[in-house]
């Protein structure tokens, strides 16, 4: 495969690569910086990979982009974290404010989820990744994957059972 081919991924994968970043960071600039790191490591590494397995692959280097920058993250303690959160939106309808609430309720639901639930789920559900592709993109074995994501699954619907009301 050669690198000039980058480009065509990139513009084919680069949504779904940021939205699954963003989903397991929750900030929007580090998902930017990982998504451009992701990417910057694909190019350096592209020839190993075959064509028929770069949506997983991409997927692999995007989580260890990621696990990368939460090792580093523990060792140094950012100041002023919530700069860019508080920063106000442009749009204010009142459509897009019941979405984003929604989009928020789902998001802190998948984010209470324990971190192996977490990435099994966003994988498949979020990111349509295959359960075998996405067993090998978290180093599991594909019983110990339908597990994680079954699990995963049980939660939400009795987090969901419990918000509305029906215990």
């Amino acid at each position: 495969m050669n690198s000039e081919s980058l480009d065509v991924y990139y513009q084919s994968y680069v949504n779904d690569i940021y939205r699954y970043l963003y989903a397991l960071c929750r900030q929007y600039h580090l998902a930017e910086d990982l998504t451009q790191e992701t990417f910057y490591r694909a190019y350096l590494y592209l020839e190993d990979c075959r064509e028929d397995k770069i949506k997983p692959w991409l997927f692999r280097v995007a989580y260890n982009a990621f696990i990368d920058y939460m090792r580093k993250a523990r060792r140094s303690i950012p100041a002023e974290a919530g700069y860019f959160n508080a920063l106000p939106h442009p749009e204010t309808t009142e459509e897009v404010f019941m979405r984003r609430s929604r989009m928020e309720e789902l998001a802190a639901a998948v984010g209470g989820l324990p971190e192996a639930q977490r990435h099994a789920l966003l994988l498949h559900d979020f990111h349509g990744i295959a359960y075998k592709d996405a067993a090998a993109i978290m180093e599991v074995s594909l019983p110990q994957y339908k597990i994680l994501i079954f699990r995963a699954r049980q939660q939400l619907r009795e987090g969901e059972r419990r918000s509305s009301g029906h215990e």
